[in-house]
């Protein structure tokens, strides 16, 4: 790892996005730190040109602008290996959109599982009923105990009728 050197702050360009990250009481509070034990964690800069860009570090150097220091404690870093501290270090809004997308693309997935499940589920019930309805009626015309009101031509109006009925069509009661 580079070893960290002095840079001056007026050299140190801040992209406009990352400006609208500053959070005042950090700032106050870093600068607290400085003043009492200095800078302790240095900033991360890529070079650009004639002037350095800040990779890590936004409060720091902030605090240290606050402080009136002219230079600032941190280690150059190539531009890939900034791309990916920030793609790894991005705010926490966008981390928290991230778990977001991910919980909604999980509801979503489940959603559409349970969906595929109902409509399986719905096709066994539907053929399980067409095979019901099926041997049912094979049922009925099959045998001719099955159904004793169709054999004799009228529905018995009485329990003794219906005794009778079952006794001559050979049901069981």
């Amino acid at each position: 790892m580079p070893k960290p050197e002095s840079f001056p702050i007026e050299k140190i360009y801040v992209p406009v996005k990352r400006k609208k990250e500053i959070k005042p009481e950090v700032v106050e509070e870093i600068a607290g730190s400085i003043l009492e034990i200095g800078q302790q964690a240095p900033i991360l800069v890529r070079p650009d040109e004639d002037r350095f860009v800040l990779v890590e570090g936004l409060h720091r150097l902030e605090a240290c602008k606050a402080l009136g220091e002219t230079a600032i404690i941190g280690i150059l870093v190539t531009a890939e290996l900034a791309h990916q501290r920030t793609l790894v270090s991005e705010s926490p809004e966008a981390e928290a959109e991230r778990d977001k997308m991910a919980r909604l693309k999980k509801l979503r997935l489940e959603k559409e599982a349970a969906e595929r499940s109902t409509a399986a589920l719905r096709g066994v019930v539907e053929t399980e009923a067409q095979l019901l309805r099926t041997r049912s009626a094979k049922g009925v015309r099959d045998n001719p105990k099955a159904s004793p009101s169709r054999t004799s031509g009228s529905a018995p109006k009485t329990l003794s009728e219906w005794i009778t009925q079952q006794k001559r069509d050979g049901g069981r009661y």
